[in-house]
């Protein structure tokens, strides 16, 4: 089967052709014809299948006909991301090159008035995120009343809890008659029954079990101690070992934290990295990807904001730094190598505590994930023998006994990444605090707090909160408050 004998226009034929591409993908074979049709679909397929495609060629068909108005756009596709809604336009843009069509393009990060501009002219295509969209639908710059196909991007995610409402919101704003279309990787059970308020007798069109993950991608997991300087660790001898097959690679965290301590760490081994999280400004990340995709960056450490539906064709590694806490999420993760054909590499860094996210992603993706380098029964020995005088010597005060505590000595700040060999010789290095003798006898002096001798040693415990960041004051600093120095009374 060859795009032709889909029914596209000979416009939309011209530009896929152009693009390389010339027999369609399984998803693609299935939902384009029922698209043309006007019949609402929901789509499944595995990720890096080329579902993007499926909506975008039998809309350009369809946008062939008829003109956009002001603020009224014709057709709305709703992402979860700023990202995944700048990719989509790319992919307008491609293969809508021999049409004349207005997009317009809605996601926070970006001035209001340039985006007000583009729907006063008339928009063909509104590729929007629900809350930028909401916010001109408010300020009265945007009317829904002539949409006739609404397509919902990633709905799994679209139609989690936290969007539904929004959802909600903008479907009431839409002409009942609408063709609505639904593509996604996973698509649970309890979110398929919500699909029924939106879609009216949907085609399902499913080419793959729901989420199943491709075969082009080899999966490992990797033991790890649950320390972060343990993980990062295990995550750099990791890069190393594949760095002749290594091109590139995304490492994903579960949290904007984490991607930042993560990125610090790699980028002062002196890794070529770069970092991707929600809290990032849009210039910003989009520059962070651009540079990813053309090979400026070997590595990007990312949430999963970057897990869903990014387009990088060739990624060859995914490292799982941390466990996903969806199931879902995983597949979505890995999706990101093995694209088009290629094969793929991931990797996913776990402990004991992840044991039940392991036992969860098995079960979605129904096999067996194999271990890189042995399972953690190995790592519960030899962290239990290993902790104990770690402990012993105050790194963890809710892992230590009490009585570990008495004879706790002042420490010195250390690297979050050094190994236990490492801080012994940072440690050794930090200046030792001076000692405190008491007077003969049993008395205590009274303590002068305008030169208190025992202030180092707090310092040398403060100064472990934040390494990474360098050296921090620790109280007031030098500008001491002039009451505090004031000696006490006895």
């Amino acid at each position: 089967m060859t795009f032709a004998d889909l029914g596209l226009s000979p416009k939309v034929l011209s530009a896929v052709a152009d693009a390389g591409y010339t027999q369609p993908t399984p998803i693609q074979a299935g939902a384009i014809p029922h698209a043309l049709q006007g019949k609402d679909v929901l789509g499944i397929a595995q990720t890096g299948t080329g579902k993007t495609a499926s909506f975008v060629l039998p809309m350009l068909t369809r946008l062939e006909k008829g003109r956009a108005r002001a603020r009224m756009p014709r057709t709305l596709i709703l992402e979860p991301t700023r990202e995944l809604a700048a990719q989509v336009e790319e992919n307008f843009i491609k293969y809508g090159k021999n049409h004349k069509l207005n997009i317009a393009l809605l996601i926070g990060g970006v001035s209001f008035d340039e985006q007000d501009r583009k729907l006063e002219r008339g928009a063909d295509v509104l590729i929007a995120t629900p809350g930028r969209l909401l916010d001109h639908r408010e300020r009265g710059k945007l009317l829904l009343t002539g949409v006739d196909i609404l397509v919902i991007d990633e709905a799994d995610r679209m139609l989690d809890m936290g969007f539904i409402p929004d959802i909600e919101r903008i479907c009431e704003m839409i002409p009942f008659t609408r063709q609505t279309l639904f593509f996604s990787a996973t698509m649970p059970p309890e979110i398929t029954k919500l699909t029924e308020k939106f879609l009216q007798a949907p085609v399902r069109v499913e080419v793959a079990r729901a989420a199943s993950t491709a075969t082009t991608v080899t999966q490992r997991l990797v033991k790890s101690r649950s320390k972060p300087w343990e993980k990062r660790d295990v995550l750099r001898k990791l890069i190393k070992q594949e760095e002749e097959d290594l091109k590139n690679a995304i490492i994903f965290c579960n949290r904007k934290v984490e991607v930042s301590e993560l990125f610090r760490s790699l980028a002062r081994h002196e890794f070529n990295v770069g970092a991707l999280h929600g809290d990032m400004d849009q210039r910003a990340r989009m520059t962070m990807l651009s540079n990813f995709r053309d090979g400026k960056l070997k590595l990007l450490v990312a949430s999963d904001v970057a897990a869903r539906g990014l387009d990088i064709p060739d990624v060859s590694h995914v490292f799982n730094y941390d466990v996903p806490i969806h199931a879902e999420d995983y597949v979505h993760r890995i999706g990101r190598t093995g694209r088009a054909g290629r094969l793929g590499k991931s990797f996913t860094i776990a402990t004991r505590s992840d044991t039940k996210y392991v036992e969860a992603i098995e079960k979605l993706i129904g096999q067996t994930i194999e271990w890189h380098d042995g399972d953690l029964s190995t790592v519960e020995e030899s962290e239990s023998a290993d902790e104990a005088p770690r402990r012993g010597k105050g790194s963890s005060r809710r892992g230590g006994r009490k009585d570990e505590g008495r004879e706790r000595k002042p420490r010195g700040g250390r690297h979050h990444d050094a190994a236990p060999s490492e801080a012994k010789a940072e440690a050794q290095e930090e200046p030792a605090p001076k000692s405190t003798s008491r007077p003969a006898g049993n008395e205590r002096k009274p303590r002068d707090w305008a030169n208190d001798d025992a202030r180092p040693a707090r310092e040398h415990r403060g100064r472990r909160r934040n390494d990474d960041d360098g050296d921090t004051p620790v109280g007031f600093g030098d500008d001491v408050p002039a009451f505090m120095l004031i000696a006490a009374k006895v």
